[in-house]
């Protein structure tokens, strides 16, 4: 299995960044679209209108049947959120994930926003969401410094025992390699697992993205086929993050500034390859 793993070109990890800037352009306009009484189908379309108007082409819509540009996530649902005529309220929790594909190549990320800003919610659910984007670059931090992709995951389960064991740490859903595909092997476990998969190589691109709740880890799918969310009802945040590793070192692809602020900390310095 661990054969089918593809590994970029530095030309090809350079148009994935390209994917990975729209796709973050993208989010940027979607949270900015996160005001009380607007839908989540409003959400979607200003993501799309960015894909749209700078050339590039939406890797969710249509995905296996999948109806939207992006998956707005409220509240209680963690990944899947199809937009629709739900209403945002002042103080909600939105998991934005979304993806652009520029020359056949793909960029996928997701951020947690709040409607009305951080201010505007309960500090227990801003806490999960500032934990799980912690965790996530605690994990892209080690696609930096080890041996095997299984690291990744290892590192983000600790990471989360050191911040804040009292959260949930979703098992059930996972990152993935990208590239000519959005979803390609290897799977990158958000758990520390005995199998600690391929090595990590140059020219290896991930999409690193765990999810936390503030309550137990048990989740349902709605009869929509899509919508995963907590069987309790607790809130939950879902962070991603494209990351290439080629021969100088790492860039996270889907970060205007390829990690450097939140990887400094790990004693990580990303390298661009332009």
């Amino acid at each position: 299995m661990f054969d089918s793993v593809e590994l970029k070109s530095d030309q090809q990890i350079r148009t994935m960044r390209r994917a990975g800037l729209v796709t973050r352009a993208a989010l940027e306009a979607a949270r900015a679209a996160c005001v009380p009484g607007a839908t989540t189908s409003d959400i979607d379309a200003a993501g799309a209108k960015v894909i749209a108007d700078m050339g590039a082409t939406s890797n969710f819509k249509g995905y296996h049947g999948f109806p939207g540009t992006l998956c707005v996530s409220v509240n209680e649902v963690v990944v899947h959120g199809i937009p629709g005529d739900r209403v945002l309220e002042q103080g909600d929790m939105v998991s934005i994930d979304g993806g652009a594909i520029v020359d056949g190549l793909h960029g996928d990320s997701a951020i947690t926003v709040f409607v009305g800003g951080e201010e505007a919610a309960d500090p227990a659910h801003v806490r999960i969401s500032r934990t799980t984007e912690e965790i996530m670059w605690a994990g892209i931090a080690a696609m930096a410094t080890g041996r095997k992709v299984g690291e990744i995951g290892a590192a983000i389960e600790e990471r989360a025992q050191q911040l804040a064991p009292d959260l949930g740490l979703i098992e059930d859903f996972t990152g993935h390699g990208i590239g000519s595909q959005m979803h390609m092997e290897p799977e990158v476990l958000n758990y520390r697992a005995k199998r600690m998969g391929p090595k990590l190589k140059p020219g290896m691109c991930l999409a690193v993205e765990p999810m936390l709740v503030g309550g137990g880890i048990d989740t349902k799918t709605l009869a929509d086929d899509w919508t995963v969310v907590t069987v309790d009802g607790a809130r939950a945040s879902h962070w991603e993050h494209s990351v290439a590793r080629h021969a100088g070192g790492i860039w996270v692809l889907t970060s205007p500034d390829g990690g450097a602020e939140r990887l400094r900390p790990y004693g990580v310095a990303p390298v661009p390859l332009d």
